[in-house]
């Protein structure tokens, strides 16, 4: 059983889906701050508005301004961060198919390249050469 199991873990597959994973998780660290970082201060700035703060309150204990100080007060509904979460999302899903849609690109260009010609099989190499120095001979 131990045996199979050590086969199992160390099949290529496996290994390079574990190798994906690894670099998934940090490419979606960098798509993270790309949207935390640049996009979405632009998208507050433009708005002048902060999702993030946008809630209800759900009893009549709930009367802070600011979203951490209104969740101590009681249960709140933060519909602002759901909105942050989707626009994220949104964003995420656009970038990453902007980089599969330019992966596709490369790989038809590669495709449609065409291949280097052949060297003709021995056999026929060989008799040409003969024909030149056959003519060689006559002329």
């Amino acid at each position: 059983m131990l045996k199979e199991f050590k086969e199992f873990a160390l099949k290529g597959n496996v290994i390079d889906l574990a190798i994906g994973v690894v670099i998934g998780a940090s490419f979606g660290r960098i798509v993270d701050s790309l949207v935390q970082d640049i996009i979405m201060p632009f998208i507050g700035a433009l708005g002048g508005v902060d999702f993030s703060n946008y809630f209800f309150g759900l009893n009549r204990a709930v009367t802070a301004p600011v979203l951490d100080e209104a969740k101590k007060q009681g249960a709140v509904l933060a519909y602002g961060n759901f909105v942050t979460v989707a626009i994220n999302f949104l964003i995420i899903a656009f970038v990453l198919f902007l980089v599969v849609k330019g992966i596709n690109q490369l790989k038809r260009k590669a495709e449609a390249a065409p291949p280097p010609p052949a060297a003709p099989p021995a056999d026929v190499a060989l008799l040409t050469e003969i024909r030149d120095l056959l003519k060689q001979k006559n002329a």
